[in-house]
């Protein structure tokens, strides 16, 4: 009654693993898959195997004729990889057991059933720098239980010793797959199979065991894009993904070095004096004026220059002065990295400009930034901050020689260069009426 139970169970797992692959074919899931994402892969196959069965087996024998290579056993299985190098394999093993021993004397015993269910161990996964494995060699152990028949015959008289006799076995076994496509395994192995049944049974057996040299063909179930789990080889696929984001990045320098470049030369462009009338190229209105032209501050010319007098008076900033000074600087925004004012400054600009002419100021402006990077670099950005600020003023009809632009990179903090908010402070152009 209990090996009827156990056979039960059994018979009942097996028919589970195989039920489970068929739903896992059913299953659909998405494939589109990005570099460096979580990956699917082909955990279910199928297959076939066909072999010599033999009592002769690695650990001795007594038959000795060669016609016991005629005894042929074949089977199919299922698989579930786990793991990279762990999977569940439930065979399902039909054929006959030749043994002969002397001249007249041979037995038969035929295997009319044997199911088990093994653990498979990949012991490596040699990929030859490919994501899908060439070899992989296992090594697997399992239990299995079996329903076999024995004939005895000497000289001429066959005798049965018993029909359908059942009882569990221990298969073990080593092996190796050669992955010939993405999706298909040749499988090469022998197993050898110790009986644990009643006495009867393990007598017909050699010392109650058995081998199975044996060679099949292993299909995966799934979407042919994916690799198989026991062939997937993450080393090689790591290796192919860090190409192609190393040349990604390449690509990026390279155009994030030509945007630079054409920046500079725009600056350059934007910020220099052709007509060398001491009005920057992008604010002169009048560009081309002939060396020595008195111009104005759009760098137009001057039809009649106006005779300036000098009147030693006492300057008198108010609060209200103060107040548009400081809006312009609480509102002055350049590009990042770069001297260009954006075009949200202008406004406070212009009444700053107009203050200057209106009051006839002078203007200091100081400009600074933070620590972060070359302290060369830092100083020639401030300067040219500074200098941006005044070209602008001049263009809205600020007298140039009022206005000094004087930069002094991170030499000067206000605050700590240590956190961002104590950078933002330290990144500033500085404006002193008087």
């Amino acid at each position: 009654m209990n090996l009827k139970i156990t056979k039960s169970a059994l018979l009942i797992a097996l028919l589970g693993v195989s039920g489970s692959a068929v739903l896992a074919q059913e299953t659909t899931t998405s494939t589109t898959t990005t570099r460096f994402d979580k990956q699917s892969y082909r955990t279910w196959s199928i297959g076939a195997q066909a072999g010599i069965l033999s009592q002769n087996t690695i650990f001795g024998g007594d038959s000795q004729r060669a016609d016991e290579f005629k005894s042929i056993g074949y089977g199919i299985f299922v698989k579930k990889q786990i793991l990279p190098a762990l999977g569940l394999q439930a065979d399902v093993l039909r054929g006959n057991v030749k043994t002969f021993v002397g001249a007249n004397s041979r037995s038969e015993n035929k295997i009319n059933w044997a199911t088990s269910l093994t653990a498979v161990l990949n012991v490596a996964n040699f990929s030859f720098n490919d994501q899908n494995a060439v070899l992989i060699p296992y090594v697997k152990a399992g239990a299995g239980y079996m329903s076999s028949s024995a004939d005895v015959t000497t000289a001429s008289t066959t005798t049965n010793l018993f029909t359908d006799r059942e009882g569990w076995f221990i298969p073990v076994g080593v092996g190796f797959k050669l992955g010939v496509s993405k999706g298909i395994n040749l499988d090469f192995g022998y197993d050898v199979n110790f009986i644990k049944s009643s006495p009867t049974v393990k007598s017909v057996y050699n010392e109650g065991r058995f081998g199975n040299a044996h060679a099949g063909i292993e299909f995966a179930i799934g979407k042919k894009e994916k690799s198989q789990l026991q062939n997937y080889s993450a080393i090689a696929d790591l290796r192919k993904k860090s190409a192609a984001e190393s040349e990604e990045l390449r690509r990026a320098l390279s155009s994030a070095e030509a945007n630079a470049q054409r920046d500079r030369e725009q600056y350059a462009k934007d910020m220099g004096d052709d007509d060398g009338d001491g009005v920057a190229n992008k604010f002169d209105k009048c560009a081309g004026t002939p060396s020595g032209t008195v111009v104005d501050g759009s760098g137009c010319p001057l039809s009649t220059p106006k005779p300036q007098i000098i009147k030693e008076t006492k300057v008198v900033v108010t609060e209200a002065d103060r107040k548009v000074v400081g809006d312009a600087i609480k509102n002055l925004e350049f590009d990042l990295g770069k001297s260009t004012i954006r075009s949200k400054s202008y406004a406070s600009l212009n009444r700053v400009a107009s203050l200057l002419m209106e009051k006839d100021f002078s203007l200091k402006l100081a400009g600074h930034t933070d620590a972060t990077g070359s302290r060369e670099l830092n100083l020639r950005l401030s300067k040219d901050r500074a200098e941006a600020v005044k070209a602008y003023l001049v263009s809205q009809g600020a007298n140039a020689s009022r206005i000094e632009a004087t930069g002094y990179g991170p030499d000067q903090p206000i605050s700590t260069n240590k956190t961002a908010a104590g950078r933002q402070e330290n990144r500033r152009v500085e404006f002193t009426i008087y």
